[in-house]
């Protein structure tokens, strides 16, 4: 049986190796197929505006779509029209996927006031980017009812670095009032879609892909300066840092605690329960796949 990885970008190709290390023929799509590890059987495709080839015997489905820019009109393209043309296809190949899940992000939950968002919280999204991402979740639920969604947090892993070459460089700023954040390594995201696909147990719709520690950036920044051996930056209220390390007014960006406990439920169990450990590994060097 096989495995298709539609959007095999970081952590669809993370995603791969791990079903391929276990014995799972994969299929990966992705504009340049060419970049893919011998692991995993490529397919060069671009979903936005064409529909791939689906195999026939696909048991599994893994959609880790990516926008290239930080637009609507590339959020349309990428989440919506990239999603079409993948049930399209499906459907036209005859395929019948045990199960299918999309990854997709906790921004559909536009909440300011630090209180706790489950997978029973409504979602809120803004007009623009979140809002279609919204839109591809119920797309893919109206067409495949049996689909699970998984709405990650900020994640961060190798390659994912850029907090702590703010922090590094002098270029971090601890804000007033500090927002909370929710984050997830990129290796537990990994390895959450793959258990919530071959547990016996059906997944359920919704899933929040999050660790076990929401906390203010300001806590973050200053962990990250003491295991650097630096002093705890400097406090600029215009400013705030988001979970990737990128600066932004500090008006913009909810303030919400993300709960993971239906994921956890499942008997799914954290490498990296919370940034500390995970940011240790980042530092060390340690738990980062070399291909």
């Amino acid at each position: 049986m096989t495995v298709l990885i539609a959007g095999c970008g970081d952590l669809g190709t993370e995603v791969g190796l791990r079903f391929a290390e276990l014995g799972h023929d994969v299929v990966g799509l992705r504009r340049s197929a060419d970049r893919l590890p011998a692991a995993i059987t490529g397919q060069s495709v671009d979903l936005s505006i064409a529909r791939p080839v689906i195999p026939a015997d696909t048991e599994f489905v893994v959609i880790a779509i990516a926008a290239g820019r930080p637009t609507p009109e590339a959020y349309r393209a990428a989440y919506v029209d990239g999603l079409r043309n993948l049930l399209d296809a499906l459907d036209e190949a005859g395929a019948a996927p045990r199960r299918v899940l999309l990854v997709s992000s906790t921004a559909v939950y536009d909440v300011n006031d630090a209180s706790w968002v489950d997978e029973q919280t409504p979602a809120t999204p803004k007009p623009g980017t979140d809002a279609l991402l919204l839109e591809a979740e119920q797309m893919l639920h109206d067409r495949i009812p049996t689909a699970t969604v998984l709405r990650l947090a900020g994640i961060y892993g190798p390659g994912r670095e850029r907090l702590i070459t703010q922090v590094r460089d002098g270029a971090a700023r601890l804000s007033a009032p500090s927002r909370h954040t929710n984050r997830i390594h990129r290796d537990d995201a990994a390895a959450a879609i793959v258990h919530l696909l071959l547990r016996d147990d059906a997944p359920a719709p919704l899933y929040l892909g999050v660790d076990r520690a929401p906390v203010t950036m300001n806590e973050v920044i200053t962990f990250l300066a003491a295991e650097m051996g630096l002093p705890v930056p400097s406090s600029d209220p215009a400013v705030t840092i988001g979970t990737d390390g990128a600066r932004r007014e500090s008006q913009r960006g909810g303030d919400k605690r993300l709960s993971n406990r239906l994921l956890l439920g499942t008997g799914f169990t954290f490498r990296y329960p919370s940034y500390q450990e995970g940011y240790r590994a980042l530092l060390n060097g340690d738990g980062i796949r070399h291909p």
